[in-house]
Order: C-alpha cells, then structure tokens, then sequence
C-alpha cells in the first residue's frame, strides 16, 4: 500500500529535542573515546616518573614537570628526525598530489587504445600489499646506490594509486559543457587542467595531501630498512629508540611522542575544513 507522505503528521516539538538530545550525547561519547587517550598521555608525560607507579593511577596530577619534554627533545635528537620526516613527508606529499593531478587527467579526459583496461590494472596496484614489493623495492634501492638518502626515503612513494582514482572521480564530475566552453575559449589540455579542473578539485587534492602526508609522517619500516646513518633517520625510529633507551621512564617516552605528533594536530587542525570539504564531496547532491 502506497503511503502519502504529505498526508503524514508532523514530529511533535517534543520528538523532535529528543532526536538532538541523541545526537549530542551520541557526539559526546564519540569525542570522549577520541580525546581520552589523548589526555591520559598528556597526564603521563607531565607526572613526575615516581608518581606514575602510584595505584590506582592520577588522572589529574598536582606535580607537573613540563622540563620532561626539553628531556626528550635533546636526549633522542628529535630535532634532526622531526626535520627528516618533514623533508620526506613534504617531497612525497608533492610527488604523490603532481602525479596523481597528471595520471587522473589522462584517465579522465585523453582518449587512448585500452584506457580502460589500464585502469583497471593500475588500480590493481591497490591490491598488492607493501611487504609484497619491498623486497624488490630494497633491493633497487641498494643497487642503485641510494642507501641512507633522501632518494631511498621519498622516491618508491611519488606515485599513488588511490590519489589517482579520486581524482579521476573528481575530474569526471566536471560538466561536459564547461570542457566545451573552454576548448571554444582556446584552452588547451594544460590550460583546461591548471585553469579548470585543479580549481575545482581544490578540495580533494587538499585532502589528498593531508592523506598521503599523514603515511608519510607515520612511516617506520621503509626508513628502518633504507637508513643506518642517524642524518637520515625519521622521527618514528628515533621514538624507537628513546623507547628502548628509556623504557623505565614512560613519561620522557609520552613526552618524545607528544612532540613528535604536535605537527600532525597543527596540519589536522589548519586543514579541517578543507579535509571535510574533500571527504563529503559528491555526498549530497543538489
């Protein structure tokens, strides 16, 4: 039986609070799952080491020592491993975004034999897993002599293939009607790329970059595999190693790792907007 839906009632005023009631207090436990972990590190790291083998443990400490991150920034050379995780993060987040802008662009607007069958298996790539290739990685890196440098950390990841489909996706969205106006306006492929398409891909290819500099941030076993020399090492070896060093003293390891992801709440934070923009786009459609 067909139901008139201009004939149903309308939600009383009182249904209505409750639904937002719901939904306030379903945001609220989805922020507290989120953010405890984040204090409880917080609170670990400024305690003084004796009062973390208090029972049961102190949720909200009266003794701070903040002198605890000076302590890990200078004992595990955070500085040199925080510069070399952001040079590779900025080399790959660059390489990944300029390649993925490119290859999306000729999937979705050039016309060659077998485009789609290519596709396809690029997208096959997604399916490979690192270990898989890491090997064969390795050892094209050790022959072509690029063990402990900056080319052995970034150049294996220039490429991505997930940034490649979603922006394909994004560039297919653009109205045949706009490509048609601007080939009348003499745009060529590189005008209508930089002049059209990135513009209106600016969303996605902001949360693109945050993606691909997050993984390459938190990367640890390509740069433990490639690097032995300290000058190359990343900021996730070098919590490693404060670790193992200092593994009596859990609040100097919570301070090197409060630290050393204090870049990624500042990029999270300056990007928000864009990276939502980015992930609800072609979500509602008007």
């Amino acid at each position: 039986m067909a139901i008139d839906v201009d004939n149903l009632p309308p939600p009383s005023p009182l249904s209505a609070k409750w639904r937002i009631a719901g939904r306030y207090a379903l945001l609220v436990v989805a922020a507290v799952v989120v953010v405890f972990p984040i204090y409880v590190a917080i609170a670990v790291a400024i305690q003084p080491s004796y009062r973390l083998l208090d029972f049961p443990a102190v949720l909200f400490p009266s003794d701070v020592d903040l002198g605890v991150f000076e302590r890990a920034f200078s004992q595990a050379n955070l500085g040199g491993y925080l510069l070399n995780s952001a040079i590779v993060a900025v080399v790959i987040t660059a390489g990944q975004v300029v390649t993925s802008i490119l290859a999306a662009y000729a999937f979705a607007f050039l016309r060659f034999p077998a485009k789609n069958l290519i596709f396809v298996a690029f997208l096959a790539t997604l399916m490979v897993p690192t270990e898989v290739t890491i090997v064969a990685n390795f050892e094209t890196i050790q022959h072509l002599g690029w063990l402990d440098s900056y080319q052995a950390l970034t150049v294996p990841f220039l490429a991505f293939a997930f940034g490649t489909f979603l922006l394909r996706q994004t560039f297919l969205q653009v109205p045949q009607d706009l490509r048609d106006a601007a080939a009348l306006d003499g745009y060529g492929h590189w005008g209508f790329l930089f002049g059209v398409a990135v513009p209106l891909a600016r969303p996605m290819i902001a949360a693109l970059s945050v993606f691909s500099f997050l993984m390459a941030w938190n990367q640890y076993l390509w740069p433990l595999l490639v690097t032995n020399d300290d000058r190359f090492r990343t900021v996730q070896i070098g919590l490693k190693a404060l670790s193992s060093a200092n593994i009596d003293q859990l609040n100097l390891i919570m301070a090197g790792t409060i630290v050393a992801a204090v870049p990624i709440f500042v990029l999270l934070i300056a990007f928000q907007r864009q990276l939502v923009r980015g992930l609800t786009s072609g979500a509602v459609k008007g």
